[in-house]
């Protein structure tokens, strides 16, 4: 059974740090490619990083995260974390952490839309709040 489970959500300070994590089970994260998306409060869920499930581990960002947030793996753990530094409050919301096994020449860009990217295994979520 497939399976991705998030953590590390919580309240933090604006400017403030956290490090969200997204454990993989029944299967090699290092073969998947691993989405993360925010959903803020009543709106629509948005891509925010990912990283390709190859050796080369490259990575992708929106801009309203890049500079601030890092995607990385580790292969021994299974998981794929999520740093994010110098928070702002309109990155609350819940954050998700989807994959899809990788294909022959594909990268995780290609899997950023929430609802058509063909995405098969989908964690439960873990909320962030950014306030003072």
């Amino acid at each position: 059974q497939l399976q991705l489970v998030e953590s590390g959500g919580g309240l933090v300070q604006p400017g403030g740090s956290l490090r969200l994590s997204c454990a993989a089970s029944g299967f090699n994260v290092d073969r998947f490619h691993i989405v993360w998306f925010r959903q803020p409060p009543g709106k629509e869920r948005k891509f925010i990083s990912c990283i390709d499930g190859n050796p080369s581990a490259g990575t992708d960002y929106s801009e309203s995260v890049k500079g601030r947030f890092t995607v990385s793996r580790d292969n021994a753990e299974n998981t794929v974390y999520l740093q994010m530094n110098n928070l702002k409050s309109e990155d609350t919301g819940v954050y998700y952490c989807a994959g899809r096994s990788r294909g022959v020449a594909d990268t995780c860009g290609q899997y950023i839309n929430p609802v058509h990217g063909g995405l098969n295994v989908w964690g439960e979520g873990t909320p962030v709040t950014v306030s003072s």
